[in-house]
């Protein structure tokens, strides 16, 4: 992502935030600014070491409560599989959420079916069950390595 594409991120996830009365501090984002600058899900420890740069007395909790308020607002997903965390792609709405996560390189692509949503959705209702959030995670070969 380029750098262009990063500050115009940035200043929606600003605006968004300024909306709904939240704050994005310094290390929050900091945060933000290195998950946009990935293109695979990145864990808390290597974002934490990345955080250092700009921010030299980052601790474990600096960095696990800047993932928790990029979650809580919808500018992170956490892919619970590797425990690690990528950038929204769309953020400024609540969405269900599929990834694709290539198993040779580390992308990650952020997809949106609707009809996977309403399936899940319908069955878990037959069920009695409300789906209040969905995320999918599906394991494979992106295309880069699976033209390899």
């Amino acid at each position: 992502m380029t750098s262009k594409e990063t500050l115009r991120l940035i200043t929606k996830a600003e605006k968004i935030c300024e909306q709904r009365g939240a704050r994005l501090t310094p290390a929050r984002r900091e945060v933000f600014e290195i998950l946009a600058g990935e293109s695979g899900a990145v864990g808390a420890y290597d974002l934490l070491d990345k955080l250092r740069a700009a921010v030299p007395n980052a601790k474990p909790p600096t960095i696990y409560r800047a993932l928790d308020f990029l979650q809580e607002q919808g500018f992170v997903h956490k892919i619970t599989s590797s425990n690690s965390y990528v950038l929204c792609s769309h953020f400024d709405h609540q969405h269900p959420v599929q990834m694709l996560i290539c198993e040779s390189c580390g992308n990650v692509q952020e997809i949106q079916s609707d009809g996977v949503y309403d399936a899940l959705r319908k069955q878990a209702e037959g069920q009695g069950f409300r789906v209040a959030t969905q995320t999918i995670e599906a394991h494979g070969l992106c295309q880069d390595c699976n033209a390899s």
